[in-house]
């Protein structure tokens, strides 16, 4: 070729600054991309608002909550269904309880889940497939909420911790995502603590937990929140007022509520203007400490799902 002569430009010769641009989105992905933006800001309004709005009516007097007035700003600034809820000693007798059964409850499901999914996702283990259906069965099929009153009832557990905490320590969704993790772990890891000498307790508690912090972490979140919100367990089981959870305090507060606002002149006044609010001071005084602990999890939730929902 003769001096001064260009020659075709290879992909070396091009300007970095070409280069770099990459490849262009086409037209199709950059719609996708917005419309993409706008359904998730949509799912956004539409999962905040209800929320934003109870918060508005616990705050709001009774009058505008009637007349339909309360949207997303509280109207006639009032606290007083929050004084009358807080101000009885009952309800933080009541609260604790919830922060006993939900710690307790919590803890016991973890353990067994735990335990149980790693034993299931051995797959050479002799039985395996017994035990994955007697867990899968449960999902169907139950023995009915009579059975279920007089098995508590005649193993002594009614009117004590046992009975809310014990009935539904293993979620079999929970359980089954769990298993799938363990089985997407590298068998030559616990080939290798075999080898170093580890018993399978020493492999379960030192290598395999240890690489299980995002899917413990998301199961700990659906067992605190499932034992938080629960009330009808521990309102079929309970009979005293001092051992129940904040949830049936609550609930029992809406229906008095409710009964005086119907009275009208016979219930004492605060109680009838309350009446109205009672409902919104009770979803946000049973969510704040789900929201406060969330942030705090949320990190491990969407590792941990995925993790334990696909093998491969």
């Amino acid at each position: 070729m003769a001096p001064g002569t260009a020659g075709p430009k290879t992909p070396a010769a091009r300007p970095a600054s070409r280069r770099r641009r990459g490849i262009r989105p086409t037209r199709g992905y950059r719609v996708f991309q917005a419309v993409n933006a706008v359904v998730l800001t949509l799912v956004v309004v539409v999962t905040l608002y209800p929320f934003v709005n109870i918060v508005a009516r616990s705050l709001s007097d009774e009058a505008p909550i009637i007349a339909g007035k309360v949207n997303l700003v509280p109207q006639g600034f009032n606290l007083t269904a929050y004084r009358l809820v807080m101000s009885d000693p009952m309800f933080w007798t009541n609260y604790r309880n919830t922060v006993v059964y939900t710690v307790v409850a919590t803890a016991i499901s973890i353990v067994l889940t735990t335990c149980y999914a790693y034993v299931l996702s051995k797959h050479q283990l002799k039985g395996r497939g017994v035990l994955v259906g007697i867990a899968v069965f449960t999902m169907f099929f139950s023995g009915g909420l009579i059975p279920n009153y007089v098995l508590v009832t005649s193993l002594g557990m009614k009117n004590s911790i046992w009975a809310v905490v014990l009935p539904n320590a293993i979620n079999v969704f929970n359980l089954l995502v769990m298993k799938a993790f363990f089985e997407s772990l590298p068998v030559e890891l616990e080939e290798a603590a075999a080898v170093d000498g580890l018993s399978t307790y020493a492999t379960l508690l030192r290598i395999v937990l240890p690489l299980s912090k995002a899917i413990i972490a998301t199961m700990v979140l659906f067992y605190a929140v499932s034992f938080w919100n629960s009330w009808f367990t521990a309102f079929l089981y309970l009979d005293q007022q001092e051992l129940f959870p904040v949830t049936v305090y609550l609930r029992n507060l809406i229906a008095g509520a409710t009964g005086a606002q119907s009275a009208g002149g016979v219930a004492e006044s605060d109680a009838v203007q309350a009446a109205a609010t009672i409902q919104a001071v009770t979803i946000v005084l049973t969510t704040l400490p789900i929201l406060a602990v969330y942030p705090f999890i949320q990190r491990f939730f969407v590792s941990g799902v995925m993790l334990g929902a696909v093998k491969g």
